[in-house]
């Protein structure tokens, strides 16, 4: 499904097309592309368009079971950090995270990428 997807990235500027997929517990997939605009800041990555499809659908922290990500180039490529701050919200650390680019696939859980988390218990 994520071969059919990233064609609906909306990449005018960096060329970059991005497509990616949660998973939940309970079996169900979530996609998202990127969608880039001309104020930078207004880009949303495909990782948070899939995770708020999910979001939106009413599933919630600790529902997840794995995001995968595709990007449309020969070098596979971690997600940014504001969506590894999304990924802190909603995702276990234990949780999988697939990489893909061309034929090469990357297994991680989200541990490997998340180093010293800010989460809500920095807020006190």
């Amino acid at each position: 499904m994520l071969k059919e997807i990233i064609k609906n990235a909306y990449a005018p500027y960096s060329n970059y097309r991005v497509a990616a997929e949660v998973v939940t517990n309970d079996g169900k997939s979530f996609y998202g592309v990127n969608v880039e605009n001309a104020s930078y800041g207004g880009t949303i990555c495909a990782e948070r368009n899939a995770i708020n499809s999910a979001i939106s659908a009413g599933y919630k922290k600790g529902d997840f079971k794995s995001l995968t990500v595709m990007v449309d180039g020969d070098k596979t490529a971690f997600p940014c950090f504001i969506c590894r701050q999304t990924i802190v919200e909603f995702f276990d650390m234990n949780d999988d995270l697939i990489l893909i680019a061309g034929d090469n696939v990357l297994n991680y859980k989200m541990s490997d990428i998340i180093v010293n988390p800010f989460s809500k218990e920095d807020l006190i």
